[in-house]
């Protein structure tokens, strides 16, 4: 069936069918890249390598991720049965090579051979499968949801968001129970249980019968050409305060951990990891679903950067992660923040797609998407990375209970993304016309 058409009547005209079903089979398993933290510190220790250096396998399928988005959107807008494909096949050959890669070096301590090979198997080729997967099912679930586009878009982006959640327990149970080289089995095992789901995502997945995709250059509109139907800094807004909102994300939340324990809730670091995975997906969700009832969609971003900006400065002003420990009230705003933060760090990945169609339309929704994912391929090499620059160049670091920590070098990433969120609100507030319903009343 080509992906263009779908037979009318029953389940092949059925839009959870053809289009939310697969969307969650597909992102619920890309969205596994994030469970990396469950087992990076195994797969230093089984190849003989630093965590810092296997770390940069994330960063690489992050960047990868983002910028395959932004060179493989026209396939996807051209044909997303091929997308998903790529998509399905590169993600699990990625995962079963990395497996290969880490069974390697686990015979062969130390070898770069097996980090070099984890690198291009976690990084590149689950990289790209990352890339064209996320955005293979969001236009089609936009066109099914015509009226409810943020609901239809949060749900898909959502599984993304929770897949960490669902996969971080079974990951956990399989490392426990497969035995002493349960990591590179771990690897192989999950791969074909996701080549299973994405698969059968990628056969369902089609958009409905009546759209009518340009299949020809003459036909379809340049990129430049669709960005210019409104002043070309607006696009740029867009994507910088995409790009600071994923930023200040990564920077807040690889960090996560280490501030549960500063405040003193060491025993309780699972339970708030969970509960921050909630908040990411059903920020994801909510605020994509509540979008769908303003007459802007930028209004969202605006809620997202003040409710980041008045928390994180609460924190910044109590000194609430060097102060907190036996504070009640301090370690409820610092749990408030974490909470905040990953909740708008989900709601602006799920709004991004929805904004920019009703900016620049549906023709070249996918391609247009794909060319702001570019922002995620640049945050993700840089907010870990700065937040641990801030960490390991600030404060002091001491010994609490066996663990060593720097609670004012935490403390110190706070000037860092208030910075950045008081200019994305700037940019938001500026540089990015109204649009939707907003626009049309000014018409």
């Amino acid at each position: 069936m080509s992906d263009s058409k779908s037979s009318s009547g029953g389940w092949r005209a059925n839009k959870w069918v053809r289009a939310a079903i697969p969307a969650l089979l597909l992102h619920c398993s890309i969205g596994t890249v994030y469970c990396w933290s469950i087992f990076s510190q195994e797969i230093a220790d089984y190849i003989g390598f630093s965590k810092g250096a296997t770390e940069w396998a994330f960063s690489f399928a992050i960047f990868f991720l983002g910028m395959s988005a932004a060179f493989l959107g026209n396939i996807v807008e051209k044909d997303i049965h091929k997308s998903s494909l790529i998509a399905t096949i590169c993600f699990t050959a990625g995962m079963f090579l990395t497996g290969v890669f880490i069974k390697f070096g686990g015979s062969h301590q130390g070898n770069p051979v097996a980090l070099i090979g984890i690198y291009l198997s976690y990084g590149f080729i689950m990289g790209v499968g990352l890339g064209t997967g996320y955005l293979s099912p969001v236009k089609t679930l936009m066109l099914w949801f015509q009226d409810r586009k943020g609901l239809a878009t949060g749900l898909a982006v959502a599984g993304f968001g929770a897949a960490k959640a669902i996969a971080s327990p079974i990951m956990q149970s399989m490392l426990e129970n497969l035995g002493d080289d349960g990591i590179w089995k771990m690897f192989m095992i999950l791969a074909v249980v996701y080549f299973i789901m994405m698969f059968v995502g990628h056969l369902l997945l089609a958009k409905p019968a009546d759209w009518h995709e340009p299949q020809n250059d003459a036909e379809k509109p340049k990129i430049m050409d669709v960005l210019k139907t409104k002043p070309l800094t607006n696009y740029i807004g867009i994507w910088v305060m995409f790009y600071i909102n994923i930023t200040c994300g990564l920077a807040l939340i690889s960090q996560e951990k280490m501030i549960v324990k500063c405040v003193g809730l060491a025993a309780m670091v699972g339970v708030v990891s969970t509960v921050s995975a909630i908040f990411n997906a059903g920020g994801r969700l909510g605020f994509s679903a509540w979008a769908d009832t303003m007459k802007d969609r930028n209004t969202i971003y605006k809620m997202i950067f003040i409710l980041s900006i008045v928390f994180t400065a609460l924190v910044m002003i109590t000194g609430g992660i060097k102060n907190g420990e036996g504070n009640g009230l301090l370690i409820f705003l610092v749990l408030a923040l974490i909470f905040i933060v990953n909740a708008g760090y989900g709601g602006g990945f799920s709004n991004v797609p929805t904004l920019l169609s009703d900016h620049y339309g549906m023709g070249s929704i996918s391609a247009i998407h794909g060319i702001t994912l570019s922002a995620w391929a640049f945050a993700g090499l840089t907010g870990n990375q700065v937040a641990t620059f801030i960490v390991n160049h600030s404060g002091e670091w001491i010994d609490h209970d066996g663990v060593k920590m720097n609670p004012i070098g935490y403390q110190n990433v706070l000037y860092f993304t208030i910075a950045l969120y008081i200019v994305a609100l700037v940019l938001c507030l500026v540089l990015v016309k109204p649009s939707g319903k907003a626009a049309a009343g000014k018409k």
